[in-house]
């Protein structure tokens, strides 16, 4: 039993939305990602999907691709990104299926370890940050702050945090987001987002006791990541 993760997946089985456009990274890379998902995850393990999931604007446009996600090995926790206004009510996601969890607000138990999390957003420092992103900047700390407190409350010492967006500005500066995993004692959190970026040219980030790493879809060449 292993934990993997990947973000990003951007399925567009019935939305019209080619990913190749971006570039050779993204040459069928669904067909890519079923073959080295079939090949490294077992039944028995778990796998952290952090955000942009499909490209559908409803959740009827999207069950293709949720389908496509139940047909893979493994049990997969599922975060929201910012492309993912499918995101319907938490409680009729989370009664879809019988192996992938929704978080919102909560947690899902792994082992001894919670996995907790948001979607994250644009950080304070950003050239592009406006008054508007402030709003939700503030209230994704709140949902942050509740999946944490949900497992402390069950619990859990040990946590696996997850974010749809990187947890710093464009300049890698301090957030509230960071200020929080430190706070509940994360030592470990993958996000997403970032396109066009490799491990190589961004290489895990360590603030105070947390880890943050890149597990977009392009960045791992498809290949999910393994976390434990």
């Amino acid at each position: 039993m292993a934990l993997y993760g990947i973000a990003d997946l951007h399925l567009s089985f019935t939305a019209d939305k080619p990913m190749d456009i971006y570039g050779p990274a993204w040459e069928n890379h669904t067909k890519r990602l079923e073959e080295n998902w079939r090949r490294t995850i077992s039944q028995e393990d778990t796998v952290i999907i952090a955000g942009d999931i499909s490209w559908g604007l409803k959740l009827e446009e999207a069950m293709a691709d949720l389908e496509w996600i139940h047909a893979l090995p493994g049990f997969k926790v599922l975060f929201k990104g910012n492309h993912d206004p499918w995101w319907a009510s938490i409680s009729r996601l989370n009664s879809l299926f019988d192996d992938m969890y929704f978080v919102q607000n909560s947690f899902y138990p792994y082992g001894d370890t919670a996995i907790c999390g948001t979607r994250g957003w644009l950080c304070p420092g950003s050239s592009e940050f406006t008054a508007h992103d402030r709003k939700i900047y503030d209230r994704e700390q709140l949902r942050l702050k509740a999946s944490l407190d949900a497992a402390r409350n069950a619990g859990y010492e040990k946590i696996i945090g997850a974010l749809h967006y990187p947890p710093v500005n464009d300049k890698k500066e301090m957030s509230a987001f960071v200020e929080i995993f430190n706070e509940y004692g994360v030592e470990q959190a993958v996000y997403g987002h970032l396109h066009g970026e490799t491990k190589e040219s961004m290489p895990d980030m360590t603030f105070g006791c947390t880890t943050f790493s890149l597990i977009a879809c392009d960045a791992l060449k498809c290949m999910p990541q393994r976390i434990l």
